[in-house]
C-alpha cells in the first residue's frame, strides 16, 4: 500500500512529517510517496538520520500557506505540494492523501481534484475526539459552515461507515447536536434533519444529544454543520487544556499533594494517554472519492504517523466503497418514489 503524503504542509514541516512518515513505514508497512521540494526533504533526511528506505519522492516547487487564500491558492500554486499530492491520488499513484496543511486549500483541493463519492456534494471534515465513555467521531468540524437536512443526514452514513470500518465500532449510535432532546427542537433545518436522520435505515440513530452530553462519549457518532462543529471541537480543545493545566499546580501544592501525586501517577498517565488527541492523528475528509486525511497542522511526528495508519485503515477497510454503496442504497427509495 502507498500512501501520498504532502511533505511541506504543516507548522513542522518537513522534519516532523518526515520522521512520522519513516515510522510509519517500520511500524504500518506502508510505502511513502512524500511530495515536496526534494532538497529540503533530503536535507531533513540526513539531519535526523533517515535514509529514505520506503520513501520516494515526488517533486513539487511551491508550498500553500496557512495564510493563502484556499480557492485561490489551489487555482494559482499548481506546483505545490498539496495539489500535486491530490493529483497524484486521483491519477492512482497511490492508495490515499495526508497533509498537514491549509484545511482549506485541501477541503477545496479535494472537492475540485480527486472529486466526491456520488450523493455528496462537498466532503466533510471529521475529527475522532477523546470522549469520557469512548472515543466519537464530530462531524462536520469546519468544512461545512451551512449545511442542508440532506447533508446532515449523508454525515450520518458517512460518520457510522468510518466509526465501524477505522475505529471497529460495531453499529455505532449516531445522534444530531441539539438544544434539546426533544424532536421539536432546533433550527427547521435540524427538525428536518432530526426527521431523516430517523427513518434513515443504514444507521442507529439515537435522536439528538445535547452539547452538555457529547464530551462523554453517549454517541459515537455526532453530527453537526461545520460552523457548529467547529466551536464544539474548539471549546472542547480548550477546555481540555485548562482543566489538565490547572491540576499541576495542585499536584504541587506541598508535600503532601505531591505525595498523592505519586501514589496516582501510573494513572494520570494511563488517563493523559487516553485524553492525548495525537493518539487518533487527523480528521479523515469524509465523502471524498479516495481517502483524504486532515493532519493537525501543529503535528509531530507521532501525529503523523498514527494519521497515516487512519489512512491504512480507510483503505483496508474500503471506507470510501462501503460509503458509496451506503449513500446509493439510501437515494433508492427516493429515486424509485
Amino acid at each position: 500500500m502507498k500512501i501520498i503524503i504532502d511533505a511541506m504542509g504543516g507548522d513542522n514541516a518537513p522534519d516532523a512529517i518526515l520522521q512520522g512518515a519513516a515510522d510509519a513505514v517500520k511500524e504500518l508497512g506502508v510505502e511513502i510517496l512524500a511530495v515536496g521540494d526534494p532538497k529540503a526533504i533530503q536535507e531533513s533526511a540526513a539531519r535526523l538520520g533517515i535514509l529514505l528506505e520506503g520513501i520516494e519522492i515526488l517533486p513539487a516547487s511551491e508550498t500553500i500557506e496557512m495564510c493563502d487564500e484556499p480557492a485561490k491558492a489551489v487555482r494559482t500554486k499548481k506546483d505545490s505540494s498539496l495539489v500535486v499530492g491530490l493529483k497524484a491520488l486521483a491519477e492512482g499513484k497511490g492508495d490515499a492523501f495526508v497533509s498537514a496543511g491549509s484545511t482549506g486549500a485541501l477541503h477545496v483541493g479535494t472537492s475540485l481534484l480527486v472529486r466526491t463519492v456520488k450523493g455528496v456534494k462537498r466532503p466533510a471534515l471529521a475529527t475522532v475526539i477523546p470522549g469520557g465513555k469512548k472515543p466519537y467521531l464530530l462531524m462536520d468540524c469546519g468544512a461545512n459552515v451551512e449545511c442542508r437536512a440532506t447533508m446532515l443526514n449523508a454525515f450520518g452514513v458517512m460518520g457510522s461507515v468510518y466509526m465501524n470500518k477505522v475505529m471497529g465500532v460495531k453499529d455505532p449510535a449516531v445522534a444530531l447536536v441539539n438544544n434539546g432532546a426533544e424532536e421539536s427542537k432546533g433550527t427547521p433545518i435540524y427538525r428536518e434533519a432530526h426527521q431523516l436522520l430517523k427513518a434513515n435505515p443504514a444507521i442507529r440513530f439515537t435522536g439528538n444529544i445535547e452539547p452538555r452530553d457529547v464530551p462523554t462519549g453517549a454517541a459515537d457518532v455526532v453530527v453537526c454543520d461545520g460552523f457548529t462543529g467547529n466551536v464544539i471541537l474548539k471549546l472542547t480543545e480548550g477546555l481540555a487544556k485548562t482543566l489538565i493545566g490547572q491540576l499541576k499546580p495542585v499536584f504541587m501544592k506541598n508535600l503532601r499533594t505531591k505525595l498523592a501525586f505519586l501514589a496516582i501517577k501510573d494513572g494520570m498517565k494511563e488517563f493523559k494517554k487516553k485524553m492525548d488527541a495525537d493518539e487518533y492523528g487527523g480528521a479523515p475528509l469524509l465523502g471524498a472519492a479516495r481517502p483524504v486525511i486532515k493532519a493537525h497542522g501543529s503535528s509531530n511526528a507521532k501525529a503523523f504517523k498514527n494519521a497515516i495508519r487512519q489512512a491504512k485503515l480507510c483503505v483496508e477497510g474500503d471506507v470510501v466503497g462501503t460509503m458509496q454503496a451506503s449513500l446509493v442504497a439510501l437515494a433508492a427509495p427516493e429515486n424509485e418514489g
